[in-house]
């Protein structure tokens, strides 16, 4: 499908065979040669709300996977949950496990008087290839901390005792934190969830459309201060490494944009809102990580948003090899 305006309204969802004819969003150049593609959906909204470019099918619902975790953190504040700066900031991330992250999920499970077997996650290592090779030379194993869903089960786990819930259920899909996660998430896209599965951490995990997840990112960044959402926004904004990690696009958009939201979300999706209520999302649909950077950078590119040159390259990088050299790249295709 050819890159269209689409009215934000539309509630038409497309079919199989469009979804299996998606465009491309980046293509694999090796040598010279174009030897694979990525395809996916895209979409950028006026700073309105209107929609302003659509590419593919951003009506039809997707797993935004970890980019569903602003409204997941705005969620546990709505209970009543109390956390600020980079404590919050980390209830909506997807963090490396670099020492300063572990420290922080603690603090949050130690205020609700818990510790690390609380949690839920499944023991992993750093997602971050430097963090987990010294964690593992250094004769550490898989931790439950180290899994960069830990902050935000912290948050939910500290919810449960502030509320007075079960502790041992936080995940069932009809515990009450998970009820609110849903409510919240469905009232900022503007849209019903389409579909519940199971996360990668254990969690639920809501379906909505890349559109509604724009959306819920634009609501955040708009919203009055000191409500729970204009909250998260501005821990995320403030607290970027916390989100993310010292080595991630996240952090470095956040830190070279002002006043730019962004989280990314496994299976390559990814979502940004600017403060003057513009706002983009995508998903690479074969998953690829490979294509995140290239088709973020164009994206953004696309928008007149004025990321310095230094911090573009690196957003954008993803060279192939080939004999130890670098011989080409995964580039965007629009």
């Amino acid at each position: 499908m050819s890159a269209s305006s689409m009215s934000a309204s539309s509630s038409a969802a497309a079919g199989p065979a469009e979804l299996a004819d998606l465009p491309v969003l980046a293509e694999v150049v090796r040598s010279g040669f174009v030897e694979g593609h990525h395809r996916g959906s895209l979409v950028i909204l006026a700073a309105d709300g209107s929609v302003d470019f659509a590419l593919g099918a951003p009506e039809s619902p997707v797993f935004p996977r970890s980019s569903n975790k602003p409204m997941q953190a705005t969620a546990v504040l709505r209970t009543g949950l109390e956390l600020d700066g980079e404590l919050l900031a980390l209830a909506a991330a997807s963090h490396s496990a670099e020492s300063f992250h572990r420290d922080a999920v603690r603090k949050i499970l130690a205020s609700a008087g818990l510790d690390e077997n609380a949690l839920q996650t499944p023991p992993s290592y750093s997602l971050d290839e430097e963090e987990a090779e010294a964690w593992i030379r250094a004769g550490g194993q898989r931790e439950r901390i180290l899994m960069d869903c830990s902050g935000k089960h912290a948050a939910m786990l500290a919810t449960c005792v502030r509320n007075g819930w079960d502790t041992a259920s936080y995940l069932a899909v009809d515990h009450p934190v998970q009820v609110t996660v849903r409510e919240t998430l469905e009232e900022l896209a503007g849209e019903p969830v389409a579909a519940v599965g199971t996360d990668g951490c254990g969690a639920p995990l809501m379906a909505v459309s890349l559109v509604g997840l724009a959306r819920a990112f634009r609501a955040h960044v708009l919203a009055d201060p000191g409500t729970p959402q204009r909250r998260v926004a501005d821990a995320m904004r403030a607290h970027p490494e916390y989100v993310a990690g010292t080595r991630r696009i996240d952090t470095w958009l956040m830190r070279a944009v002002p006043g730019a939201m962004a989280k990314m979300g496994a299976e390559s999706v990814q979502a940004v809102a600017l403060p003057d209520g513009r706002a983009l999302a995508f998903k690479i649909d074969d998953g690829a990580k490979r294509a995140l950077g290239p088709v973020l950078a164009a994206a953004l590119a696309r928008m007149g948003v004025q990321v310095p040159a230094d911090v573009s390259a690196r957003i954008a990088a993803a060279p192939l090899y080939g004999g130890g050299a670098v011989v080409g790249e995964v580039r965007a295709a629009f």
